[in-house]
């Protein structure tokens, strides 16, 4: 098992250095889906939800939230996102939406946890416009799919996504 990098030597947390890490251009996509009632999903489909546009609303705070990520995350750097792109796609077979985060920057840490919380963002907000008519949907699937850039270099998950 890789050494934890948040924690000194004296098992304290804190925030990594990265000042001697090179500059490189950083990518990484990560997925989330919340699941619901066929008749749930029909408002988001019909655009019939009381609050307006579920998917647009969602893909507006889905991008704050990977902005904000340094805000949430204690340990998380401040970064210089370059992009932030979510795809959310109703499913009937799940039934939902399918949520899919993808954040570049150039610089000296990933975008993972950025991605990680544009995706979970999303999900959230779904769930408070659409709690009015359930409130027993589930977040599901919330996972990192691919990373590029790094020392590390690229990592996709083997299975298949959502």
């Amino acid at each position: 098992m890789a050494d934890l990098t948040h924690f000194d030597d004296a098992g304290h947390a804190h925030m990594v250095d990265v000042s001697n890490k090179a500059v490189t251009d950083r990518l990484a996509t990560a997925e989330a889906a919340i699941k619901m009632r066929p008749e749930t999903l029909a408002l988001v489909l019909k655009g019939t939800a009381k609050k307006g546009d579920v998917l647009g609303v969602a893909r507006l705070a889905g991008i704050m939230g990977a902005k904000k990520t340094s805000d949430l995350i204690p340990l998380c750097h401040p970064l210089p996102i370059t992009k932030v792109t979510l795809d959310l796609v109703p499913d009937e077979t799940l039934p939902g939406v399918r949520i899919t985060a993808t954040v570049k920057t150039s610089g000296q840490t990933g975008v993972e946890m950025e991605a990680l919380t544009a995706a979970s963002t999303a999900a959230l907000t779904i769930y408070d416009m659409l709690k009015a008519a359930e409130k027993g949907m589930e977040i599901v699937h919330i996972r990192l799919l691919r990373k590029e850039g790094g020392k590390s270099g690229i990592y996709t998950l083997d299975e298949t996504p959502l």
